[in-house]
């Protein structure tokens, strides 16, 4: 089968299932057009990648470019958006992305990341102890645990979260904010970034960002460019995603009370269940399209050279071929015999930098909730819950409550 683009063609809207669980229309995708167009908010189509093989093997193909510059491609959103930027360490393909990756590795090993772990499981303790009985865990705790987290690791003043919080809500929204509203949060975050930098600059500390400006390969550096595009990166997926996440791995796991138990029994099962909420909602925002530089052949079918695809991690952690009955939410899948690895955090050359801190966040953010708040419930039905419309989708609030039936479902 060859996948060419279709704009004739009446594609439906891939759009979440009941509770956020993922799309119906992936099981279809995957037997009957794993390689099928469909319409991204831009309103152009696209192929969309859906079986677990697939995404691997187009994330990790060297004719797989994120280059996806040049005039009259497909767009994921209207106007300006991340892709426009070759500053972007996503953007960037061999060997400048080698070259750019390779200097700042280190800076987010294990090793390097670890020591952060009790200071992070502090941050979530001390905004645990500041809420009341009832309070919306969206609000007061999955977005604001990322959010401090973010600034102290890269030297930001607290005084400034909110700032970063609005433009990071107008950037990712892709229904409610005009394409000029977007640029102009772009343009603002990137002047923010911009202006962190040449502080450190001026005055050295041991930030993240003095790490970053200090990290080389022999004699490289990164360029003042890619140094600005980081910090903008780190802020961006360190607090709205990593946030998004830890509301979705909540919501999860109070629609599985019996699980909620176990965790609250032994705490230390975080680490495991933190695997199956990724590969189970996460991530919460789409993959990045790639374009293809000369035909390729995937597993599903071929793809020519120009087309312009989007690898749909999600669907890829929902393929029963990779994960056995993927539509069960089980927080020892990976414990004792480790199916396949899921793709939450991409896979290949641009794989999530930041994985280290992502995992250590909601480990800890989890932990710190079974053992504080043990008899947490929602205090509506699940199907209450609202969800945000934009490029990163989570609950856009989550009453819950120490006390009271639950309204959770087995």
């Amino acid at each position: 089968m060859t996948t060419e683009l279709d704009p004739n063609g009446t594609w439906p809207d891939i759009v979440p299932g009941p509770l956020a669980t993922p799309s119906p229309e992936f099981a279809r995708r995957r037997e009957s057009g794993p390689l099928e167009p469909a319409p991204m908010p831009s309103g152009d189509r696209v192929p969309v990648a859906v079986r677990y093989e697939d995404v691997r093997a187009l994330l990790a193909s060297p004719t797989s470019s994120r280059n996806l510059r040049l005039p009259g491609l497909p767009r994921f959103v209207s106007g300006v958006g991340i892709d426009d930027d070759p500053d972007a360490l996503i953007n960037q393909d061999p060997p400048d992305h080698t070259r750019y990756r390779r200097i700042m590795h280190g800076t987010f090993t294990p090793r390097q990341i670890e020591p952060w772990r009790p200071r992070i499981a502090k941050i979530a303790r001390e905004l645990l102890d500041g809420l009341g009985d009832d309070f919306d865990l969206v609000e007061g705790y999955a977005l604001q645990l990322p959010g401090r987290v973010i600034c102290e690791m890269l030297g930001v003043p607290m005084d400034d979260y909110e700032q970063f919080v609005r433009w990071t809500d107008m950037f990712l929204t892709t229904s409610t904010a005009t394409e000029q509203a977007r640029y102009e949060g772009y343009t603002e975050f990137m002047a923010y970034a911009a202006e962190l930098v040449a502080q450190h600059r001026a005055e050295p500390g041991r930030d993240l960002i003095d790490l970053l400006i200090q990290a080389r390969d022999e004699d490289d550096r990164l360029s003042e460019g890619e140094l600005v595009n980081t910090v903008f990166s780190l802020i961006t997926a360190g607090h709205e995603t990593t946030a998004s996440m830890i509301g979705r791995g909540v919501f999860r796991l109070l629609l599985h009370p019996g699980q909620w138990a176990e965790l609250v029994a032994d705490p230390a099962l975080a680490a495991t269940a933190v695997e199956e909420i990724l590969r189970f909602d996460g991530p919460p925002a789409s993959a990045f399209m790639r374009r293809i530089t000369e035909d390729t052949d995937v597993p599903g079918g071929s793809l020519s050279a120009g087309t312009v695809v989007m690898p749909n991690l999600n669907a890829a952690n929902h393929d029963p071929q990779a994960f056995p009955d993927p539509g069960r939410f089980d927080i020892h899948r990976f414990t004792d015999h480790p199916p396949n690895p899921h793709v939450a955090f991409g896979y290949g050359p641009h794989r999530c930098l930041a994985a280290s801190l992502a995992r250590v966040e909601l480990t800890e953010a989890i932990r710190a909730l079974v053992m504080q708040r043990p008899t947490l419930r929602l205090t509506i039905s699940p199907d209450a819950v609202t969800w945000t419309d934009g490029l990163v989708y989570r609950p856009v609030a989550m009453p819950v409550t120490i006390g009271g039936r639950s309204r959770g479902q087995a």
